[in-house]
């Protein structure tokens, strides 16, 4: 099923969710673009690594992705497509938009186990039709939560940044990731206006690039690749940042494929 006008997705940080202010003046932006359709993927480390420290477990990472053995889902879980996920429809809600929260499984994404060693980390594995188009064609909001299911049933903690690249591409979207920071940064702490893939290797390489940027760029990289055009990292912090993306302006740092 097709829409009636094109779809951006914007992948949300989680610490966004921090910033009430800030996740409101973002819905305010999305509810005033009535030219596009906007699907919002969302992550929500914060607020995980909160739960789970509350409930006695530590955390660990792997190539900047969360270990997640399966005695940790239910929080996982609850933290992401719970409370995460109902905080920013809420958010959606106070802006006059009509949200609907999802998992990566409604939205048409299949889920698998990354790596062994990451437990219950999935990444995804393909699609079906998903119920997508149906929502935004109804006037909805998708607001995608980064909790898979495995075609056993099994639930995954999927990175959201990854999830949201898979949706995009599923959807023949745009995407932008909105980030904690402006852009991307060189060894001087400055950020980068453009970055492709040569030079992120090189950035990467003398560690310039670590950790959950890394994966960021990574996955972006992917995306440019999927879409056949340039994507943009941005920050959250700055709600005009996305218009003056959706008007086709150069805003943070751009990875071309």
């Amino acid at each position: 099923m097709s829409t009636s006008k094109p779809i951006w997705v914007i992948k949300l940080g989680g610490a966004v969710l921090n910033s009430e202010e800030a996740s409101n003046a973002l819905f305010d932006v999305m509810k005033a673009q009535t030219a596009f359709h906007f699907v919002v993927v969302h992550g929500g480390g914060a607020l995980v690594d909160s739960w789970l420290k509350d409930a006695g477990f530590a955390t660990a990472k792997h190539q900047g992705l969360r270990i997640s053995p399966r005695e940790q889902m239910p929080y996982i879980v609850g933290a992401l497509a719970g409370t995460a996920n109902k905080q920013l429809m809420g958010a959606a809600l106070v802006s006059g938009m009509k949200p609907i929260g999802l998992s990566l499984f409604e939205a048409g994404i299949l889920v698998k186990q990354k790596l062994k060693v990451l437990a219950q980390v999935g990444e995804c594995d393909g699609t079906h039709d998903g119920v997508i188009p149906a929502m935004l064609n109804a006037g909805f909001t998708p607001i995608v939560s980064s909790i898979g299911l495995g075609e056993d049933g099994s639930l995954y903690n999927v990175n959201a940044d990854e999830a949201a690249a898979a949706i995009a591409a599923h959807l023949k979207a745009e995407i932008i990731f909105m980030t904690d920071v402006e852009a991307v940064l060189d060894a001087n702490k400055q950020p980068l206006h453009e970055l492709n893939a040569d030079q992120i290797a090189k950035l990467i390489e003398e560690e310039v690039i670590v950790g959950g940027m890394e994966v960021k760029v990574k996955t972006s990289l992917t995306a440019a690749e999927q879409l056949r055009r340039g994507v943009y990292i941005s920050s959250w912090q700055k709600p005009e940042n996305l218009t003056a993306l959706l008007a086709g302006e150069h805003v943070g740092t751009k990875i071309t494929p």
